[in-house]
């Protein structure tokens, strides 16, 4: 590239070098500046310089010029993301199980970027990936783009279902035949992501981890079962879903002591009613699909939990806990 088009990226370069080096406690200075210029064959004076930073001023960059102590220059004051935001995301790519540990590490870099190299440190500071639980599935970013895909294009997709065994080794579900289904929403629900979808064999709503599915393909073939998902609360459908273990919808009605109002409130949602039962406890109605993972949820709370009603529910609920028991006696 001839010197003179150098010159005209000038502008640019400044707007970079203030946005990777400068924050409110390390302001760059007009010789920074310049040096960093002349590092990409770029020439400039101070009086250049100072209608540059005009120039971006007026184009929206907040910049700020200090002149105390040791500190004097300029810095930029506010960006897309603050530093409490970065952190935020930092957190949740970190601890986000569905994300490999290779695409975790890359994607805290990318976001690492969008901070000065100064607060860029501390966010490398609070990373701890190596040993958290993380999927094995590296195709998954491929996968969610491509649900989206026939989300948006109003097309079913196939794709293969698997689960590991002992060795780790993928075992195809339904002999390793494709799954066909309408795909209509992404749900998030024990560090886990979902999709929902319309199976027009069985004709209901069913859910499949995205980290379990593999080889996805649009179809030609237009979505069906539109009434189906219009009639299903998102919300309500998680919320009774333990897990995302498929079962029977039944109202159910729960005994607690009081102490797990709050542990109640944020599985069941704020809605739900509390009903005093003495001076002890509260009882609940609420709807779930009634799943093992519902019956080990309650049992985490061991003899502050119970099930009242119905009859069948309170039978399984006893043979959940009796065949547990049976494998220590």
């Amino acid at each position: 590239m001839p010197r003179s088009s150098f010159q005209k990226l000038k502008i640019i370069y400044i707007m970079e070098y203030l946005l990777k080096n400068s924050d409110e406690e390390h302001a760059v200075t007009t010789s920074q500046i310049i040096a960093y210029l002349k590092s990409h064959d770029i020439t400039a004076e101070r009086k250049t310089i100072y209608s540059d930073i005009e120039a971006l001023r007026d184009f929206g960059l907040d910049i700020i010029q200090v002149s105390e102590g040791n500190n004097h220059g300029y810095y930029i004051a506010s960006r897309d993301f603050e530093l409490p935001e970065l952190k935020l995301l930092v957190d949740s790519v970190q601890s986000s199980k569905f994300i490999t540990h290779k695409k975790t590490l890359s994607l805290i870099k990318k976001i690492e970027k969008l901070a000065s190299i100064h607060s860029a440190q501390l966010l490398n500071r609070q990373v701890f990936v190596k040993n958290r639980i993380k999927t094995m599935n590296e195709s998954i970013y491929y996968n969610v783009d491509e649900i989206h895909n026939g989300i948006s294009s109003n097309r079913k997709i196939r794709f293969l279902y698997f689960e590991y065994n002992v060795a780790k080794e993928r075992m195809y579900r339904h002999g390793g035949a494709y799954y066909v289904v309408s795909p209509f929403a992404m749900t998030w629900d024990d560090e886990n992501y979902y999709m929902v979808a319309f199976d027009s064999a069985a004709g209901i709503i069913k859910h499949y981890r995205v980290d379990k599915m593999e080889k996805i393909t649009v179809l030609d073939e237009e979505r069906d079962g539109q009434d189906a998902y219009e009639a299903l609360d998102m919300a309500v459908y998680a919320r009774k879903t333990f897990g995302m273990f498929t079962g029977e919808e039944v109202k159910v009605h729960l005994r607690f002591e009081n102490h797990l109002v709050g542990a109640v409130l944020d599985r069941l949602g704020r809605d739900v009613i509390l009903v005093p039962d003495g001076e002890d406890h509260f009882t609940v109605w609420t709807d779930v699909i009634v799943s093992p993972q519902f019956f080990a949820w309650l049992c985490g709370f061991q003899t502050a939990a119970k099930v009242i009603g119905p009859d069948d529910v309170v039978k399984q609920m006893a043979e959940h806990v009796k065949s547990i028991a049976a494998q220590y006696e």
